[in-house]
């Protein structure tokens, strides 16, 4: 770790100085020219929150519900960061709206299963705080801002054979939001990652319907559903939005209700220290203090490419992230500068990603989908394609050396794949964009062998294993990785091809192969924190004033993942947890 800069009045990251950032170019950056009240400079509140994605604005939303006089200060032009940008799948065990669905979760279970995930990476009272208040935060939200949730039913943990863990899930999404709720602050909201099909409303959980739709009964009714969903909504006069725009939308109508202000376009410099405390923040405008303290909420450094070569391993970069662009680490060193120690630098949501051209493609479904592989350098399986998909990258970077290459690797498909699925947003049947073969992406033959040449690797290594695979296809087991033996496997698996949903033999000419590398989702290393989501010193004392919560801190997950909505549940948990310690219970 890098020595932390003692303290002093303002602490800036990578120890430069206010005036120098201020005075950057000769120009004073006034509140005018950021498009804000230049009135704001050296304002006072009691709490200044950093960030405004799910755990900012679920932090905000809490402390001003507590009484507290709170402001958000957001660097980028929009609200929401990486949570608008997302599934907004939300992994909080026990909540009230799991167990109205009827699930059978019981804190007992959910300890057990979340301590054989983490392990002994994440201190035991650290885990307990997030299961505790996970609940409390799912039903505060609710009654606190016009947000609902809905039940993901049937997203299996990610482990559930582990002890405590659920076949059918515990992960809960927004349910159908209206737009016009948020009046002109709607323009402000950050675009999703991939946009919605224009007249549906479509949830997470239909995703993996809606790609079967060309080959599963439920499949089609499902996208009948998002097609009546969208006219319905229309007739209304409403602007319906869902997933990771429907949870920023949500908390920002909580935010406008509660009277909290949200600055964009107003980034951290650093923090504003009085007699050891973190007592503000210093923006481009003046120092905005806080009285009680500072909630740091500013997402990861995915895309901040000298902490990425700093703390993550080779190679890896910023374009294969899908994390918003603005996360560049800001709050991180601006914490570490006054003193705060650093959990996990080294990890992120990692998954799967093709690297399309304009912008990559966090592969979920396809590769769990029957009739196809993942080969590495050699044209040789490596991993159970369907696993979670951080596993799949840890297994990449674990395995990956000079004389046996697994980044990058390929995802191998056949026509008949082709014929059936929903790939990314290309319905089945239709070619594939130019753009991707043009890009070095995506490539295609009429024979294994060739497409062997085509991507570098073996042909003859490429060709058994693909015969091997497709045996084990024929015969409902896949006895190298086991893809299939979970119920997680099967989520995004076709039902209708049997012995093992998740099999189906290569034998359809063409065949594809498309480059994977390993992309995130965002990192998931930052502040060290406790379980009242206070900032630590390595030495293990507090940081008086300073909390972190989300992708700013390390995560309560540590190197796993526990099930889908593993990043915004414990960021939502640890925002409303540091708002109600400042608030003093």
């Amino acid at each position: 770790m890098r020595p932390a800069t003692p303290a002093s009045d303002d602490l800036t990251p990578r120890g430069r100085s206010r005036r120098t950032l201020l005075l950057a170019g000769g120009i004073l950056v006034t509140g005018a020219a950021l498009g804000q009240d230049p009135a704001y400079a050296e304002a006072d509140y009691d709490v200044v929150v950093v960030g405004s994605g799910a755990a900012g604005m679920t932090a905000a939303l809490t402390a001003a519900k507590r009484g507290l006089s709170t402001v958000v200060l957001e660097k980028a032009p929009t609200f929401g960061g990486s949570a608008a940008r997302s599934g907004a799948g939300i992994w909080v065990p026990c909540n009230e709206v799991i167990l109205a669905a009827g699930v059978p979760d019981t804190p007992a279970k959910a300890a057990a299963y979340l301590a054989r995930v983490v392990g002994d990476t994440v201190p035991a009272a650290r885990q307990q705080a997030f299961l505790n208040a996970g609940p409390q935060m799912i039903s505060f939200v609710t009654r606190n801002s016009p947000l609902r949730f809905r039940f993901m039913e049937g997203y299996s943990d990610y482990y559930p054979e582990f002890p405590g863990g659920m076949p059918g899930g515990r992960s809960i999404e927004p349910d159908q939001f209206d737009g016009n709720l948020l009046g002109p602050e709607l323009a402000r909201l950050n675009p999703p990652y991939m946009a919605t099909p224009a007249g549906m409303v479509v949830f997470s959980a239909d995703y993996k319907w809606l790609t079967l739709a060309l080959v599963n009964p439920k499949g089609a009714e499902v996208s009948a559903a998002c097609l009546l969903r969208g006219t319905q909504a229309a007739l209304r006069g409403e602007k319906p939005l869902t997933m990771g725009q429907a949870l920023a939308a949500g908390l920002r109508a909580g935010l406008l209700a509660a009277g909290v202000p949200v600055w964009l376009n107003t980034p951290l410099l650093g923090l504003h220290v009085e007699g050891g405390r973190a007592a503000g923040v210093v923006t481009p405008a003046g120092v905005v203090r806080g009285r009680r303290g500072v909630i740091v909420a500013s997402g990861g450094f995915e895309h901040s490419a000298a902490m990425r070569a700093e703390f993550q391993r080779q190679p890896i970069g910023t374009s294969w992230t899908v994390g918003a662009k603005e996360n560049t680490g800001d709050g991180i060193e601006a914490g570490e500068q006054a003193g705060g120690a650093l959990d996990l630098m080294d990890d992120a949501w990692w998954g799967p990603v093709i690297p399309l051209p304009g912008e990559p493609y966090f592969c979920l479904a396809e590769r769990t989908l029957p009739g196809c592989v993942i080969v590495n350098g050699a044209g040789r399986r490596f991993v159970n394609e369907a696993a979670p998909y951080s596993d799949v990258v840890h297994v990449m970077y674990d395995r990956n050396t000079p004389s046996d290459p697994h980044i990058p690797a390929w995802l191998i498909i056949d026509q008949q794949y082709r014929n059936k699925y929903l790939f990314k947003d290309i319905a089945p049947l239709l070619p594939f964009p130019d753009s991707w073969y043009d890009s070095g992406v995506l490539f295609r033959a009429p024979t294994i062998e060739q497409l062997a040449r085509k991507i570098g690797v073996p042909e003859a290594a490429l060709r058994a294993t693909v015969t091997r695979f497709n045996g084990f296809a024929l015969a409902g087991r896949d006895a190298d990785f086991h893809r299939g033996d979970s119920a997680y496997d099967h989520y995004y698996a076709d039902p209708y091809v049997r012995p093992n949903p998740c099999l189906a033999p290569l034998w359809l000419p063409p065949f594809y192969a498309f480059k994977i590398v390993p992309g995130d989702l965002g990192t998931k290393g930052g502040l060290r924190t406790d379980a009242r989501a206070r900032v630590l010193r390595a030495d293990g004392s507090v940081i008086p004033g300073l909390y972190a919560a989300g992708n700013a801190s390390g995560a309560v997950m540590g190197h796993s993942y526990a099930g889908s909505g593993s990043t915004i549940g414990p960021a939502m948990t640890f925002g409303y947890v540091a708002a109600n310690d400042l608030a003093g219970g």
